[in-house]
């Protein structure tokens, strides 16, 4: 064990054997920068710190790399290697004044500092309201087996280790000023043995009970920033033979915001919803109303289309069946507003409903797909398929520069939303609301056909955010 005093120069003794050892062992290192390039995408601005020779920042493929580490000797080799990035001995404090970064790198680090308080209260001069903090720390109960390991030499040396738990290392966020946004868990077996370790990291590492022996742990963190100045607001209509209920979606929407823009996108009806809609920005002059033609089929089409046209800071979706009443929507501004979230999910779960406002099967099929995708996400989701979710247009076009990763897969735009929102590590809130029953016209859903599509959507979903 090594004071912490010590530890420059007992790493710069490891430094030169160091990339030997990442060779030997490439399988665990080649995972592990794959596990991080899932939570960060490329031409970010990165900091690591504690970044020692440079591999993990390099592997990242940032717009601007900058790494921070107490050795001399290893921030030499990474100079060499990656003349690219950039690098810095010392701490946190070396990285110069008005600097902000998209990522923060801590992997490993947290084990080995003297003062995590403290470490990241000075962290936080490098992070905007955006940036998000990946840390990796080893589970507890690898203590002893990589102990084992590093007298065998299938290790490489550490220096003190504190042993943090989940709560601990949330702990110090929370007392920081920090909010833990998901977390993950990763690597049964370290070591590359045919067949057998990919079965062990991508299949049984991600199943409940057993993920809670893996090695490699993760947290997404953002920081806390504080209320947002008061912003526009778009709030988008998706309406197919909805007629009777277009007035009320306008005149029952209280005032908020700095500006409201309403935007419906009509959906090839048969009741005159497109007249009605024309008949109502005559109607209420004073109000940001524009109506546009669906050019595809589906919500999802809908929804891509209306954001795309979209002005307003926040983006809201407002079903046009008023299922989830209009007068609802200031608490999800509340929400993304006073930065509790950054993307805000409705909840129809909470309390309880009007007799015919959901179906039993659909019921239950919404409590099924909120604990599967609680699971699937690192994020608590009671209710996956209400309608009513706000996001940051800012954040909707970054969603939408990274949608190739998912590609064209839902047809209802609900999922696309979560799991684009889950893949850029946004904070996702819950607002409870009543949930009522339909006034007019006839739901758009077919349970079991949908259904299924929901089940697809689910395989889909494993291959693409759990088993990779």
């Amino acid at each position: 064990m090594k004071a912490h005093k010590d530890m420059a120069g007992y790493y710069d003794s490891l430094a030169e054997k160091r990339d030997r050892f990442r060779r030997k062992y490439s399988y665990y290192y080649e995972q592990q920068e794959k596990r991080y390039r899932f939570y960060i995408p490329e031409g970010k601005r990165v900091l690591e710190v504690g970044c020692s020779t440079g591999y993990l920042l390099n592997a990242l493929r940032p717009s601007y790399g900058v790494g921070v580490d107490i050795s001399g000797r290893s921030i030499a080799l990474a100079r060499k290697n990656f003349p690219s990035l950039v690098f810095f001995q010392g701490g946190i404090e070396a990285v110069p004044d008005g600097e902000v970064f998209d990522y923060v790198v801590l992997s490993g680090l947290l084990g080995e500092l003297p003062d995590v308080q403290d470490f990241f209260l000075k962290l936080r001069r490098v992070c905007g309201r955006d940036t998000r903090i990946v840390i990796e720390y080893y589970s507890l109960f690898w203590q002893y087996i990589l102990g084992f390991a590093e007298r065998l030499g299938m290790k490489m040396p550490d220096g003190m280790q504190n042993w943090l738990t989940y709560r601990d290392i949330k702990n110090f966020l929370s007392l920081t000023g920090f909010d833990v946004v998901k977390s993950g868990k990763d690597m049964l077996l370290p070591l590359n043995i045919p067949l057998i370790s990919p079965l062990f990291n991508r299949i049984l590492a991600r199943l409940p009970f057993l993920n809670a022996l893996t090695l490699n742990h993760f947290i997404v963190a953002r920081p806390l920033v504080g209320i947002r100045e008061e912003m526009s607001v778009t709030i988008l209509v998706p309406c197919r033979n909805e007629k009777g209920n277009i007035e009320q979606a306008i005149t029952r929407t209280p005032m908020f915001g700095r500006h409201q823009e309403f935007i419906f996108v009509e959906g090839w009806s048969k009741d005159g919803t497109y007249e009605e809609v024309e008949r109502i920005i005559k109607a209420y002059p004073a109000k940001d109303i524009k109506l546009f033609k669906q050019p595809g089929k589906g919500k999802a089409d809908a929804v891509h289309f209306g954001f795309d046209k979209a002005g307003g800071d926040v983006l809201m979706i407002l079903d046009a069946d008023l299922t989830v009443p209009p007068e609802d929507l200031p608490k999800f501004y509340d929400a993304i507003s006073r930065d509790k979230g950054e993307f805000i999910n409705g909840c129809r779960l909470v309390y309880p409903m009007e007799d015919d406002a959901m179906r039993f099967l659909n019921h239950v099929a919404n409590k099924f797909f909120g604990l599967f995708f609680s699971w699937l996400l690192g994020q608590r989701y009671k209710d996956t398929l209400c309608g009513t979710k706000v996001i940051m247009r800012h954040h909707y076009r970054e969603l939408v520069a990274g949608r190739a990763y998912f590609g064209d897969f839902d047809p209802f735009g609900d999922f696309d939303l979560i799991f684009g929102a889950n893949k850029l590590s946004l904070k996702m809130m819950e607002v409870p609301v009543r949930y009522k029953n339909r006034t007019y016209g006839e739901t758009q859903i077919q349970r079991f056909r949908h259904g299924l599509l929901l089940f697809k959507m689910c395989g889909f979903a494993m291959r693409k955010v759990k088993f990779i």
